[in-house]
C-alpha cells in the first residue's frame, strides 16, 4: 500500500478519499506524531485524540479560504501536517522551527494566533461579523475542547454568537481533559451526554446491519437518519446548547471520520450558530498515552515502542514547592492550594492526595481562581494560589481589584517564570516582574535556589498576620522552569532571606570592585558564573541576590553600587519596568553616577527556542554578560 502522507496532496486528496483510505491515513499519521514527538517532545494525546476530526473537518472545509480557529492550538500538529508542513515536523517548537502553536505568519492557514485556552469562540465570532460586514463567501469554524469550556471568556462569546444569527459552526472536542481531568458542573453536563452510550451504540448498531442489506439499506439508513433526532431526544439532554441560541448536532463518534463528515456537511450548510458536540479519546491509537493521557498532554522525548521517558532525578522548582506546602498544611489548618487545570504541572498532586478538603482545582478560570482566594484571604484562610507566569496574565485585574486595593493577602506561587522555551511567545514568563511590580501593596520575591524558595514560603505566611510589618496585599513568588542549578549556596548560612532585603553572595571585603551585577531569581546562576569567569582575567565583581523586586533593597544596592566602579542588571523579564528600571530610578534619585546597564528582556514578543539559546539571543548568557561588564569597564577608565 502507498504511503498517502508521501504521495497525497493535502488538503485536496481529503475530499475524493474513502472510508479505507481515511483508515490509512489516520494510521499514517499516528505514526508520524509519535515519532516527531518522542524525538523533539511537545504536545502529544492531545493531537492524536484528533487525526480523525482533523481529517473530517478538512475533507468539507479548505484550511486557506475558510477560517478555522483552533482554542488553545497545542492540537494543531495533524493540522500543520495537512497543511504543508509534513517535511518540517521534526524543525516543532525549536529555535527557528515550526511553532506549537498556530501563527498566521507561519501559513494562510493558520487563521488566528493561539496558546491560551478560551479564546476561539471570540476571534471566530468576530471573523464571521468581518465577513458579513464586507460581504466575503467564506465558512468560519471554532474548535474548542472541553476543557476551555472551562474559562469564562468560551461562556461570554457563546452567549453572544447564540443570539447573533450569523452563520458559525462551533465544534466541540470533547474527551473529557483539559491537561488533568476535567472539573465543575459543565464537565459533569457533557459527561451526562457523553456517557449515553445506550444512544451511540444503537446509532452505531443500526446503521452497521441497515447498510449491510444488499440494495435496500443505503436508502434505509437516510430514511432512518430523518426520524434520529426525535429517539436522540429520548436519551441526550442538549438544553443549555440550545437555551443559548445554537443548533446542536451530536455526540458524534471523533473516531468515524464518514459519520463526522456527514454531520459537517449539515452543520457548515445551517443557517445560523451551530455546535458539533463531537466525543473523542485523548491519546487515541497509543496505548501509553491512552493509559495516561495527562503524561502524554506535553511530554519530554521519549522511547516511542515503550512510551518510557527518561528518569531525571533533580527536584523541580514546582516539585519543592508542592512538597514544602504539603508540609506547611500539616501545621497551618489555614493553609488552602488553589490551581486553575494546572494540578500536576504546579507540583500539587501530592497536596491534594494529602489535603483534598484544602485543594481546589477551579478549571482554565484564573480570574476566578484570584478572586475566590480573596473571598478565602477575607474570611481567614491563607491561601496558596500556583499559577504560571503566563496565565497569572490573565488574572491581572482581579490582583489589583480584589486583593491589592484590599489589602487582602494571597501567596501567588508564579511558576514558569522567565523563558520558558519551546512553547514560544504565548507561554514566556517574562511580563509578570514589569506588571506586578506597578500595583500597589504587593510584595514580589524570586528564589535563586530551591533553599531560598522554601525560605520565601515560610515567610510568606508572615503577611496574613497584620502586625508583622510586611505588606498585607497578595506575596508573589516567581520561580523558573528549571530543576538545575550548579552555583555554591553555602552563603545562605549567612545570609538567610530577610523580607525585602538582597545579599552579596560572593563578598570577599575588597576595598573596592570593578563591576557589580545585581541579578535576581534564575539569573542569580548566570552572575555567579560570570563572576567566575571575569575573575580569570583579573577583574574582580561583586554578585547581589536581589531577592525582591518590591520592596526593592535600595539601601543594598546604594551600598553594593559605591563599592563598585561600574554596575549591571540582570533579569529575565522584559526590561521595561522591571528591577533595571527600578534600579536606575533609584541611582538617579540618589545621584549615584556611574556607568550602569540593565540587561533583560526587550517588550517584544519572544520566539520557541531552548532557555539558553533565547538568553544567548537577548544577551543573557555568560559570555555576553562578561562582555558587557569589559564595556562598562572600559567606559569608567575612558572618564576616569
Amino acid at each position: 500500500m502507498s504511503n498517502l502522507l508521501e504521495t497525497g496532496k493535502f488538503p485536496e486528496d481529503l475530499k475524493r478519499y474513502k472510508e479505507k483510505d481515511y483508515e490509512e491515513l489516520s494510521k499514517e499519521l499516528r505514526e508520524r506524531l509519535i515519532n516527531v514527538v518522542a524525538k523533539t517532545g511537545g504536545h502529544l494525546a492531545s493531537n492524536l485524540g484528533v487525526v480523525e476530526l482533523t481529517i473530517a473537518l478538512y475533507s468539507v472545509l479548505d484550511p486557506y479560504k475558510d477560517r478555522i480557529v483552533w482554542d488553545v492550538g497545542h492540537q494543531t500538529y495533524v493540522h500543520k501536517i495537512l497543511t504543508g508542513r509534513n517535511d518540517r515536523m521534526e524543525t516543532i517548537r525549536s529555535k527557528d522551527g515550526l511553532s506549537g502553536f498556530p501563527k498566521m505568519s507561519e501559513s494562510s492557514a493558520d487563521s488566528f494566533n493561539t496558546g491560551h485556552s478560551s479564546t476561539s469562540v471570540s476571534a471566530a465570532l468576530g471573523m464571521c461579523r468581518a465577513r458579513d460586514i464586507k460581504g466575503e463567501d467564506y465558512r468560519v469554524c471554532a474548535v474548542i475542547g472541553d476543557g476551555a469550556l472551562t474559562g469564562g471568556m468560551a461562556y461570554e462569546a457563546l452567549n453572544d454568537a447564540g443570539q447573533s444569527k450569523t452563520n458559525f459552526t462551533v465544534i466541540l472536542n470533547d474527551n473529557g481533559m483539559s491537561i488533568s481531568k476535567n472539573v465543575g458542573g459543565m464537565s459533569k453536563y457533557l459527561g451526562n451526554i457523553r456517557s449515553k452510550k445506550t444512544y451511540l451504540r444503537a446509532k452505531r448498531g443500526v446503521k452497521k446491519f441497515l447498510v449491510s442489506i444488499p440494495g435496500i439499506g443505503k436508502p434505509m439508513e437516510r430514511f432512518f437518519h430523518k426520524i434520529k433526532e426525535a429517539v436522540k431526544a429520548l436519551f441526550v439532554d442538549t438544553e443549555i446548547f440550545e437555551n443559548l441560541g445554537f443548533e446542536y448536532f451530536g455526540p458524534v463518534d471523533g473516531h468515524d471520520v464518514e459519520g463526522m463528515k456527514t454531520i459537517f456537511q449539515r452543520a457548515f450548510s445551517y443557517n445560523g450558530p451551530v455546535l458539533v458536540h463531537v466525543v473523542t479519546k485523548k491519546g487515541s491509537g497509543y496505548n501509553p498515552a491512552e493509559e495516561n493521557p495527562q503524561s502524554f498532554h506535553g511530554t519530554t522525548p521519549f522511547d516511542p515502542e515503550s512510551g518510557e521517558k527518561n528518569i531525571d532525578n533533580s527536584i523541580s522548582f514546582s516539585e519543592a514547592f508542592g512538597k514544602k506546602l504539603s508540609k506547611m498544611a500539616e501545621e497551618d489548618k489555614n493553609i488552602v492550594a488553589v490551581t486553575a487545570a494546572m494540578p500536576s504541572g504546579t507540583g500539587l498532586i501530592g497536596f491534594e492526595k494529602k489535603h483534598p478538603d484544602r485543594f481546589f482545582d477551579v478549571g482554565i478560570a484564573e480570574q476566578h481562581a484570584m478572586t475566590m482566594s480573596a473571598g478565602m484571604s477575607a474570611c481567614g484562610l491563607k491561601p496558596f494560589f500556583a499559577v504560571y507566569s503566563t496565565f497569572l496574565q490573565r488574572a491581572y485585574d482581579q490582583i489589583l481589584h480584589d486583593c491589592s486595593i484590599q489589602n487582602l493577602p494571597v501567596v501567588l506561587a508564579v511558576d514558569r517564570a522567565g523563558v520558558c522555551g519551546p512553547d514560544g511567545e504565548t507561554h514566556q514568563g517574562i511580563y509578570d516582574l514589569s506588571f506586578l511590580n506597578n500595583l500597589p501593596g504587593v510584595t514580589v520575591a524570586a528564589p535563586s535556589c530551591i533553599e531560598e524558595l522554601e525560605m520565601m514560603m515560610d515567610m510568606s505566611l508572615k503577611v496574613f498576620d497584620k502586625d508583622s510589618g510586611m505588606l498585607n496585599g497578595p506575596f508573589a513568588i516567581r520561580y523558573p522552569a528549571k530543576d538545575k542549578y550548579s552555583f555554591d549556596t553555602s552563603y545562605l548560612n549567612n545570609a538567610p532571606v530577610e523580607y525585602g532585603k538582597g545579599a552579596m553572595v560572593n563578598f570577599a571585603n575588597f576595598v573596592s570592585y570593578d563591576v557589580a551585577i545585581i541579578a535576581i531569581g534564575s539569573m542569580v546562576e548566570t552572575a555567579m558564573q560570570t563572576a567566575s569567569e571575569l575573575k580569570k582575567e583579573g577583574i574582580r565583581a561583586l554578585v547581589f541576590n536581589a531577592r525582591f523586586l518590591a520592596p526593592l533593597d535600595e539601601v543594598g544596592i546604594l551600598n553594593v553600587c559605591k563599592l563598585c566602579n561600574a554596575a549591571i542588571s540582570l533579569e529575565d523579564g522584559v526590561k521595561c519596568g522591571g528591577m533595571g528600571s527600578s534600579i536606575t530610578e533609584l541611582l538617579t534619585r540618589e545621584n549615584i553616577w556611574i556607568p550602569f546597564s540593565v540587561l533583560g528582556l526587550p517588550d517584544e514578543t519572544i520566539p520557541h527556542g531552548k532557555i539558553e539559546e533565547i538568553h544567548k539571543m537577548y544577551g543573557l548568557d555568560v559570555l555576553s554578560v562578561c562582555n558587557e561588564a569589559k564595556k562598562l569597564i572600559r567606559r569608567k577608565q575612558d572618564f576616569s
